[in-house]
C-alpha cells in the first residue's frame, strides 16, 4: 500500500472511531454527569498518550516553546468538549456533530479578524453556507433546545481552538502537542470533576478506559495520517465523523435525524468542501 493510501486508511479509521467514544460518553451520561465524564475521558487518554510521548521524545515529551498558545488551544478544546458532552446528553449524536462542525467554518472568519488573513469570495460563500446550515438546524423561529445551543457553543470554542492551533503549530512535534493537551487538559478539568464526582462502578471503569483509548488512538491515527498524505486529500474525510455519529446514534440509541437537521448538516458539509477545494 502506498503512503497516501495508508494515510487515507488511517484517517478514515480515525474519523469512524471518534463517534464510538462519543457513543460511550452518551451511554454513560445516564449514570454520570457529563462534566465528570469529560475529565474521565481526558485522564484515561493521558494515561495512554504520555508514556507513548515519553518513549518517543524521552524527557522532552512536552513542547519546549509556544506554551501560551498550547495552553490556549487546550483551554479552548476542553471547553468545547465539555459543552459537547453536555449537548450529547440532551440531543442526538448526529445533530450534535452537525452543529459542532460549524467550528471549522467559523475559524475562517476568525482568521481574517484575528490573524489578518485575506477573506476571499470563496471564504465568504463558505461562511454564509455554514451560517445558513446552523440556522436550519437551530430553527430560531421555533423553540431552540438547550442541547443545540450547547452544541453550537462547542463548535464556536472549536473554531477558537483551530485559530490557537495555527499559532502553536510551529512549536513542538504533534505527539508533544497531544501529550500537552491531555496532561494540561486533565488538570484544567479536575475542578469540574470534583464538583460532579460519582465513583464509577467497575464495569463503567472499563467503558471509561475504552472511551479514553478510542479517543487517544483516533488522535494518534490522524497525526500519523497527516504524515503520510496531503492535508487536501485527508481533510474531506473529517465528514465521515458525521456518518459514524448517525450510525452509532441509530444502532445504539434509536436516533433518526429529521429532514431539517440533515439539510442543515448538508449546508455545513458543503461549506467545508468549498474551503477544501480552495486549499487543494
Amino acid at each position: 500500500m502506498s503512503h497516501p493510501a495508508r494515510g487515507i486508511a488511517l484517517m478514515t479509521a480515525a474519523m469512524l472511531c471518534i463517534p464510538i467514544a462519543d457513543g460511550i460518553a452518551k451511554h454513560l451520561t445516564a449514570g454520570y454527569q457529563p462534566l465528570f465524564l469529560g475529565w474521565a475521558s481526558y485522564a484515561a487518554s493521558a494515561v495512554i498518550v504520555l508514556p507513548v510521548a515519553a518513549l518517543r521524545h524521552r524527557r522532552a515529551l512536552l513542547p519546549a516553546g509556544g506554551r501560551l498558545w498550547h495552553g490556549l488551544r487546550t483551554a479552548f478544546l476542553v471547553t468545547a468538549m465539555s459543552f459537547y458532552f453536555l449537548a450529547i446528553a440532551r440531543i442526538p449524536l448526529a445533530t450534535a456533530v452537525s452543529t459542532y462542525f460549524v467550528g471549522p467554518i467559523l475559524a475562517v472568519g476568525l482568521s481574517a479578524v484575528l490573524l489578518g488573513e485575506r477573506l476571499t469570495w470563496r471564504k465568504g460563500i463558505s461562511l454564509a453556507l455554514g451560517f445558513a446550515g446552523s440556522l436550519v438546524i437551530l430553527r430560531p423561529g421555533g423553540e431552540i433546545s438547550p442541547g443545540m445551543l450547547l452544541a453550537l457553543a462547542s463548535g464556536v470554542m472549536f473554531g477558537f481552538y483551530l485559530i490557537a492551533s495555527r499559532k502553536a503549530a510551529g512549536h513542538g512535534e504533534p505527539l508533544q502537542a497531544l501529550a500537552f493537551q491531555y496532561l494540561v487538559g486533565t488538570i484544567l478539568l479536575t475542578p469540574q470533576a470534583v464538583a460532579t464526582w460519582t465513583t464509577p462502578q467497575p464495569a463503567d471503569l472499563v467503558l471509561i478506559g475504552a472511551m479514553g483509548l478510542v479517543s487517544a488512538v483516533s488522535h494518534m491515527m490522524s497525526i500519523a495520517a497527516f504524515r503520510l498524505a496531503e492535508a487536501s486529500t485527508l481533510s474531506p474525510l473529517v465528514y465521515l465523523e458525521l456518518l459514524g455519529a448517525t450510525v452509532i446514534g441509530y444502532v445504539a440509541f434509536h436516533e433518526i435525524p429529521d429532514g431539517m437537521t440533515m439539510a442543515g448538516a448538508g449546508c455545513i458539509v458543503l461549506a467545508g468542501l468549498i474551503l477544501l477545494r480552495r486549499r487543494a
